[in-house]
């Protein structure tokens, strides 16, 4: 599924949740809902993950096909005013990439699965709009570190024996945006978020020259979430 796609089914979701909202004179629901300054929640979503290379010299690009995986977590939020939230957004995610390395001829050597689990701490600042009845538009941004529970960063084997290494702890920035919508019993946002690695997360072989990461200058993460937040 390419990422237009999954951005669209996003936008379809918080179009359909929203269309019941969207009233001359709501009915206000959760009218103090804002107004604590600390509040819990949990989310649930989907991701695509990629990965953005630069190279040593000009060769043919190693190509990622990319699937999709899964996000759970929790969310404290610490109110700073009637706009600005901080909010710390610890979960799991897991995710999955096939890399396609140029110059073989054996599918074995040449492709390579990536299968990423992710312990994500993301700390963000939210900022929204003034609240219009019964939703509320933000904007919400941040950095975060994660540790990749299957990067095989230990391993003594590297893709001549059919292994590919990734570093343990990673950092990443974030962007992205939702509404909250308040319905009679709890407050319900969709959101969409990009994630963008900043730091190079390749192991290399052994092999200076490997014909798998001889000529990879980095390797970053990039990710696109679409996340379901119930508080």
């Amino acid at each position: 599924m390419k990422i237009k796609s999954f951005l669209l089914i996003g936008v379809i979701l918080i179009g359909f949740t929203s269309r019941a909202q969207f009233n001359d004179k709501p009915v206000l629901n959760l009218q103090n809902e804002d107004m604590h300054p600390l509040n819990w929640g949990y989310y649930l979503g989907f991701n695509q993950y990629d990965f953005k290379f630069e190279y040593k010299n000009d060769l043919d690009d190693v190509l990622v096909q990319k699937s999709i995986g899964f996000n759970v977590g929790l969310i404290g939020e610490l109110r700073i005013n009637e706009f600005l939230d901080l909010r710390f957004e610890p979960g799991l995610t897991y995710t999955s990439r096939t890399l396609g390395f140029p110059g073989f001829t054996s599918e074995n050597e040449a492709l390579r699965e990536v299968k990423s689990t992710y312990v994500n701490f993301p700390l963000l600042l939210k900022v929204s709009t003034r609240r219009l009845g019964n939703w509320k538009p933000f904007l919400i941004g941040g950095a975060s570190t994660s540790l990749n529970l299957g990067s095989n960063e230990a391993s003594l084997d590297d893709n001549s024996s059919g292994t590919f290494r990734m570093k343990k702890n990673t950092y990443a920035y974030e962007m992205g945006f939702g509404i909250d919508f308040y319905t009679e019993y709890f407050k319900f946002t969709p959101s969409i978020r990009g994630v963008f690695g900043l730091t190079d997360e390749l192991i290399r072989d052994n092999d200076p020259n490997s014909p798998w990461t001889g000529n990879i200058a980095s390797m970053k993460t990039r990710g696109l979430f679409v996340n379901f937040t119930f508080e």
